[in-house]
């Protein structure tokens, strides 16, 4: 039986550390940065789509570094 691989829909400060190669701290700024930009709560999550088109690095890759850790 095929078995479909789910991507997780959101981004955490880890995932921006592995994907930029930068600090978890600034994940967390740019998280926040983020939710400011696109008028979230602090409560609400950032999806792929929205990091992805806030930080100008394409979805695709995205998508692959959060399907590799899945």
């Amino acid at each position: 039986m095929h078995q479909m691989k789910i991507i997780r829909a959101c981004i955490y400060p880890k995932d921006i550390q592995c994907i930029t190669g930068r600090s978890e701290r600034y994940g967390r700024k740019l998280l926040r940065e983020i939710k400011i930009h696109f008028g979230k709560e602090s409560y609400q999550f950032i999806t792929s789509e929205e990091f992805a088109e806030y930080s100008g690095i394409k979805l695709e890759i995205v998508n692959d570094y959060l399907q590799k850790v899945s």
